[in-house]
């Protein structure tokens, strides 16, 4: 791959943010968040850099059994659990935990032998506490307890929630306030904390966080970054100038034309577009970095450049380094100009973005 852009990884940056969560709730034990191919910096990157970490939640099982395969021994749950037989007996074999939310799961249980010679399969319990997109209703758990406590070969180990509103402020009361009695009378370790709440509501101190977007250096909070959190970006995507324009003020730059010079100016073209996770909405002036210089973006993002305005770095040429978020330039930054989130510019970086381990 010689196309000029790379996503870096900071597994130091990982370490650091995992930490941070368990500070916050140091009575706890922490299962990493490593769905969506970890945030979109690489799940088997993100396993590596994290040798600490008591566990990983992921959503595929084709992920989860590629780390039994690499020698990973850590617990490890599904989020949405398992949806159809085969996949229900190979976790069990492989000693890799699931989430079970819904009556078609719990029945599947019930009839399915699982694999004699492997160890009982981990089921955590979702409840729906006002979410309202998976799990059983708090009023039915106490009768879905007894039933998962009549299958062989499983073992009922956490009950969970997940909160809609801890980022915000009506924050995780109302829900917290349906799920602690059930929680309370069945005597399971629970699993509420996601990142926001983590950070801000103490209260979620429970048996096993779920740090998610905090690993990854991202606030998930609208009003700061992460920095403000103590958090360390994990991903810094970076690519290069692949050539210049000196433009006569009237003249324009990219599709549509929507940036027109009201002066002579250089502009540099960088090696990345829409097609490698850049928003394209983004609008002229959005923030860069080009040779650490501040700068902006002109005109219309395509689908494999963009343009930089080259004014406040005179000796910028073909080379320069251009950085689009991370060390030195937050992603919430770019997210809020895409009116978008963090989260969202992550996971969307293409796969042909080559990954590349910082070893800094």
């Amino acid at each position: 791959m010689t196309r000029p852009i790379l996503a870096r990884i900071h597994p130091d940056a990982l370490a650091h943010n995992y930490r941070l969560a368990k500070q916050h709730a140091p009575q706890g034990r922490a299962m990493a968040v490593i769905k969506a191919d970890g945030y979109g910096h690489g799940f088997l990157q993100v396993v590596a850099a994290l040798p600490e970490a008591d566990g990983f939640a992921l959503l595929n099982s084709e992920n989860a059994l590629t780390l039994r395969d690499h020698g990973e021994t850590r617990p490890l749950v599904l989020l949405e659990g398992f949806f159809d037989v085969a996949e229900l007996r190979a976790c069990a074999q492989a000693g890799i935990g699931v989430a079970i939310h819904h009556e078609a799961q719990l029945r599947m249980l019930e009839t399915t032998p699982l694999p004699a010679t492997a160890a009982p399969l981990t089921v955590w319990l979702k409840l729906n506490t006002g979410m309202n997109r998976l799990g059983f209703r708090p009023d039915h758990a106490e009768a879905v307890v007894a039933r998962l406590r009549a299958v062989s070969g499983v073992r009922l180990a956490v009950l969970m929630t997940h909160f809609a509103t801890a980022d915000e402020p009506a924050g995780i009361a109302a829900q917290w306030a349906a799920f602690a009695p059930v929680a309370q009378r069945l005597g399971l370790p629970v699993s509420v904390a996601n990142s926001a709440a983590i950070l801000r509501h103490p209260i979620a101190d429970t048996a096993w966080l779920r740090p998610g977007i905090m690993l990854y250096g991202c606030s998930p909070f609208a009003e700061q970054v992460g920095a403000e959190l103590g958090l360390r970006p994990a991903m810094t995507l970076q690519a290069q100038l692949i050539g210049t324009q000196t433009l006569a003020a009237g003249e324009s730059v990219g599709y549509g034309a929507t940036f027109t010079a009201d002066k002579p100016m250089r502009v540099g073209v960088v090696a990345c577009g829409y097609a490698d996770g850049y928003p394209r909405i983004v609008p002229s002036g959005t923030p860069v970095l080009v040779d650490g210089q501040r700068s902006g973006t002109v005109g219309r993002v395509s689908m494999d450049m963009l343009a930089v305005d080259l004014t406040p770095c005179p000796t910028a040429d073909v080379g320069s380094t251009v950085t689009l978020w991370g060390q030195g330039l937050p992603i919430e930054t770019i997210a809020a100009a895409a009116n978008t989130i963090g989260y969202e510019l992550m996971c969307a970086v293409a796969p042909r973005v080559v990954r590349c381990i910082d070893p800094s």
